[in-house]
């Protein structure tokens, strides 16, 4: 059945509020056993927080945009008084601890099972209305932690299929403790100043199939996640990605930082990685692990984007392990395969773990490294944030730079630097308190 929003009040101009008209089709498709939530091309729906339902497509066609509207209250979905917090004089890249609990939503679900949402159409963030500290590369929210543009929690065979998703002032899709999930075709397309708009995050996801995707955005493109605010819901594991296109100004693809539970059996393959300030980085801060993950068949671009509003220094491939505070029992990264991979960018690999880590079995098989410089932006800088201690360190650049991990292994890795980057480099492979490093 086919339940469309005109027929229940939507007007569709771009200015009236169809909040409820909206909802309501959605309401009644659920309640008569479920069917096709329909918008219509050709038309902008002004909306509000809206509550997905089991059973329920919402379905965008050509030229419909489903646009956030311009006014906070619309989205306390809980009716908590919401209010924006004072701006912190801390900038996010700083400081951005998030347990992972939203209080603002736009598309929410909870509980459900069979939700799909669909169509050539366009989901609209409105980012604008977010924001605070604005530089020519970098732009902070006016507040923190700000709206999801889809938050669906505990939701049992989910999928995202072809639909446009754009202007997210915070993650984009966040999905907390869902299993069976499909997302196929989409397009995320965020600015590349907007802090904090991740592309797709699994979040204790389990049974996730991510492929086809084009995703830019500021932050991190895909990026595996385990909250502390959702640990009922047990490990992020059995993931694939594949044939996908990213675009980054932190990690294209990322594990990390919330770090409470384990990531484990994940494949990444055969996707194209470009102007991105850093390519994977596995970045453990918590009482988690990250164990059995490959990648392979990956083309890997990366370029420095400022000094110090995005984590990551265009490492190509980056594995850190440290405390996040003084207290933390810090997890254990095991099991990492990295194979037929072409890197080209401003750095090399770096692989870094403190005192309290447990780095180890990390391989390398048919990986081509080339130094190139790209921008203006100094390099030979070591970026180890979110830490205890100073973050950013001076360095030299090096081919591989690793340091308290173990059992790491080389096989025909091959590398080169243009003549400007060569005159930067120190050892091409600087190795310290690492046992078992195999060339």
């Amino acid at each position: 059945m086919i339940f469309n929003v005109r027929n229940y009040g939507a007007a569709g101009d771009g200015s009236h509020n169809d909040t409820q008209a909206i909802q309501t089709a959605i309401d009644d498709c659920h309640a008569r056993g479920g069917g096709k939530v329909l918008l219509e091309g050709g038309h902008v729906y002004r909306s509000g927080a809206l509550v997905l339902r089991s059973h329920v497509e919402l379905h965008l066609e050509m030229g419909a945009v489903l646009k956030a509207s311009s006014q906070l209250e619309d989205f306390d979905l809980f009716k908590s008084g919401f209010r924006p917090p004072a701006k912190s004089s801390v900038p996010s890249y700083t400081n951005c601890e998030y347990a992972g609990g939203p209080v603002l939503y736009f598309l929410y679900a909870k509980d459900c099972e069979y939700i799909s949402i669909t169509g050539d159409g366009t989901i609209d963030g409105n980012e604008e209305i977010y924001h605070g500290t604005v530089t020519p590369w970098h732009i902070d929210g006016s507040f923190y932690p700000r709206m999801p543009l889809i938050f669906l929690e505990h939701t049992e065979h989910l999928t995202l299929r072809q639909v446009t998703l754009t202007k997210s002032a915070f993650w984009t899709v966040h999905m907390v403790g869902c299993n069976d999930v499909l997302i196929d075709g989409i397009r995320i397309l965020n600015s590349l100043n907007m802090a904090n708009c991740d592309g797709i995050d699994p979040d204790h996801c389990q049974n996730v199939r991510i492929a086809n995707c084009h995703i830019q955005c500021a932050d991190d493109c895909i990026v595996f996640k385990n909250t502390l605010h959702a640990m009922q819901y047990g490990p992020c594991e059995n993931i694939s990605v594949s044939n996908c296109t990213l675009i980054s100004t932190s990690a294209a693809i990322k594990f990390g930082t919330e770090s409470e539970a384990p990531f484990r059996n994940i494949t990444i393959q055969n996707c194209n990685i470009s102007r991105s300030n850093r390519g994977i980085s596995l970045q453990l801060r918590d009482k988690g692990c990250i164990e059995n993950v490959t990648f392979s068949g990956l083309n890997i671009d990366t370029r420095l984007f400022s000094p110090d509003h995005w984590w990551g220094k265009a490492e190509p491939i980056a594995i850190t392990a440290l405390k996040r505070k003084e207290d933390t029992a810090l997890g254990h990264i095991h099991n990492i395969t990295f194979e037929n991979i072409n890197c080209a960018g401003e750095n090399g690999i770096l692989i870094y773990g403190d005192e309290a880590s447990d780095i180890r079995d990390i391989r390398f098989r048919n990986v081509t490294l080339r130094l190139t410089e790209k921008t203006s932006w100094p390099k030979g800088v070591m970026d180890l944030r979110p830490c205890i201690d100073e973050g950013i360190r001076q360095d030299s650049l090096h081919m591989v730079s690793a340091h308290n991990a173990h059992n790491i292994t080389m096989e025909d890795f091959r590398y080169c630097a243009d003549p400007e980057m060569e005159a930067l480099m120190g050892d091409a492979f600087h190795i310290t308190d690492c046992e078992g490093f195999v060339i």
